[in-house]
């Protein structure tokens, strides 16, 4: 038997989680990044690290991926698509010793729903560019499977928060905010609980599968931070209305769209079990932890 190996095209925060869970039960474990100075970092903490980027494909694609058994795509589209695609769909269709793979997309590409709830069943209507491109890269990874056999499994994310990335985080360096739009939610994962799921995945594949990666409690911003300062003993910043709030294109594009996103299918095909079923259990950890 192959020993395990993940392969990991851009390994960002929740990949990150993902691929030091798997190096600590002694998987083998290789990264792209963007400059050497990463490189070598990777490389000091024992994985094996591979120059990649739009216009730089890996210098030698059938020796960087020699071995993979699990595959992890979680680097963005641009404005041209998806650089892995786009460079090295066809590496990834010769290669013979690939037992699984994870594309992390986004709960975006379902797009405004005015709160309802969906499934991975629902139409796709993505109302902004980063969404639509999103909808473009899933099609370019489910056709490779179609295709060629690659076993790809898909994973829309919702908003995603942890240690270094949640509301204690924000309300400790002074950026928190509690913006107040009536009758909006924004649904959540803990980083932990994506890499439950896509090791739930693992053992259980379903070649071309669609997930909703979310937790059981979709919530306004505002309530979470007021949550967060009550864990910290702090006094919640002022509720600001929406519309008086002041904020960048990218923060207010977040409020374009009201989901609710069904999380079923990761229990009932891959039994996972969250571990932070809610905001507040995963705050709680947190702190408990002392991060």
């Amino acid at each position: 038997m192959t020993d395990p190996r993940l392969f990991v095209f851009g390994p960002g925060y929740s990949a990150r989680v993902f691929a030091d869970a798997l190096r600590a039960d002694g998987w083998r474990v290789a990264a792209t990044c963007r400059s050497e100075e990463k490189k070598a970092e990777l490389e000091a903490q024992g994985i094996e690290a591979f120059l990649f980027d739009r216009g730089r494909p890996l210098a030698d694609a059938k020796a960087a991926l020699a071995g993979t058994t699990h595959l992890l795509i979680s680097i963005p589209p641009d404005a041209k698509g998806d650089p892995v695609l786009d460079q090295h769909a066809r590496d990834l269709a010769d290669l013979r010793t690939l037992d699984w793979a994870g594309y992390l997309s986004t709960t975006g590409v379902y797009g405004d729903t005015g709160g309802e709830w969906v499934s991975e069943a629902a139409w796709l209507k993505p109302t902004g560019e980063r969404q639509k491109r999103r909808v473009e890269a899933e099609r370019g990874w489910l056709n490779l499977y179609r295709q060629y056999g690659v076993p790809m499994h898909l994973f829309r994310l919702a908003g995603i928060y942890g240690p270094g990335r949640s509301a204690i985080d924000s309300v400790r360096d002074g950026t928190a905010r509690r913006v107040d739009k009536p009758g909006q939610v924004f649904c959540r994962i803990h980083v932990e609980d994506i890499a439950r799921t896509l090791r739930a995945s693992m053992e259980r594949p379903t070649l071309g599968a669609v997930y909703n990666v979310a937790d059981d409690l979709p919530s306004p911003s505002h309530e979470v931070v007021e949550y967060a300062c009550g864990l910290l003993g702090v006094e919640p910043p002022p509720l600001i209305p929406f519309d008086r709030a002041e904020m960048s294109p990218m923060a207010a594009s977040f409020y374009a769209d009201c989901r609710r996103v069904r999380n079923d299918r990761i229990k009932r095909q891959l039994g996972v079990t969250l571990a932070y079923p809610d905001y507040r259990s995963g705050l709680d950890a947190q702190l408990a932890a002392g991060l």
